[in-house]
């Protein structure tokens, strides 16, 4: 699948965001192994390149064909590095879908989350008809719950995603 216009979803003043294809494996595979990543996120066994293509096969492309959303990649709009992701999730431990976003440590405190993230809620608004958003994260993830509350985002529980998971901060907003 090439990185053509069809996959884009969104764009911003600065940011592009589109579909992951296999094509993005290095970078997915530098972004789930980045610390904070492996921190707040968790290992997600993706040690190799090839790893990482059957995590974006198997994650957010199954996810585009099963709910019609994903999470995608951030690009810059004027080089089109990517720099993140940001989407929406649908997991079927929660009875609501769930903004997720992450970005490379180089890429961080410029304000490119805070956009891509808007952006992605007002699309959730719009697009998909949703009135209200969640996010779930680390109970130690600051930078996180300060973007989560920039946003609008309120703390409403903690939560597990299975029987045995670590706890979680739920957070929710109406969009």
């Amino acid at each position: 699948m090439s990185q053509d216009a069809t996959m884009k979803i969104l764009e911003t003043e600065r940011l592009v965001l589109r579909q992951l294809c296999a094509d993005d494996a290095e970078f997915i595979h530098q972004l789930v192994n980045e610390p904070a990543w492996l921190r707040y996120v968790g290992d997600k066994g993706v040690a190799t390149v090839e790893d990482a293509r059957d995590y974006i096969l198997k994650g957010p492309v199954k996810m585009y064909t099963d709910a019609g959303f994903g999470l995608w990649l951030v690009e810059r709009k004027d080089d089109r590095i990517p720099i993140g992701i940001c989407g929406l999730i649908k997991r079927d431990s929660l009875a609501d879908v769930d903004l997720g976003f992450a970005f490379l440590s180089v890429h961080r405190r410029q304000g490119h989350a805070f956009e891509a993230a808007s952006a992605t809620l007002s699309y959730a608004k719009k697009v998909l008809g949703l009135e209200k958003v969640i996010a779930i994260m680390s109970p130690d993830n600051d930078a996180s719950a300060r973007l989560l509350e920039k946003l609008g985002f309120h703390f409403e529980r903690m939560t597990q995603l299975s029987g045995n998971g670590p706890e979680l901060k739920l957070y929710t907003v109406s969009v």
